[in-house]
């Protein structure tokens, strides 16, 4: 399975990369920006997107909107600022930082069953 992590600061790319090996995930693109994002997804549709709220050219509900136009896919959000995406996104899945494996496995598990739909 093939994850688009959409993250500005490494470490935590490698930390949710660790995570979702451990689950069955072999494929990683990584993104640093909206349009990084936007051009990773177009080349190899993601079947998770782990999503970081503030980005380095906006947000990472900017970049899941523009990646889930007309798509069904599992997003999870990795964030300090749950609570600006939940305003933009009220149904979201999100997982606050500093996060543990066992809750950002919970909540891919989740994001598997109820997919993003794009409002």
């Amino acid at each position: 399975m093939h994850a688009l992590i959409i993250e500005d600061e490494y470490f935590i790319v490698f930390a949710v990369e660790e995570a979702l090996r451990q689950i069955g995930f072999h494929s990683f693109a990584d993104a640093r920006s909206v349009e990084e994002a936007v051009v990773a997804a177009r080349e190899r549709c993601p079947d998770l997107v782990v999503a970081n709220h503030h980005l380095v050219d906006g947000t990472g509900t900017d970049a899941v909107l523009a990646i889930c136009s007309g798509q069904q896919i599992p997003v999870v959000f990795v964030t300090a600022s749950g609570s600006d995406v939940r305003c933009a996104l009220p149904k979201a899945i999100i997982v606050n930082k500093p996060f543990g494996s066992r809750s950002l496995h919970d909540a891919v598990e989740l994001a598997q069953e109820c997919p993003f739909v794009c409002p």
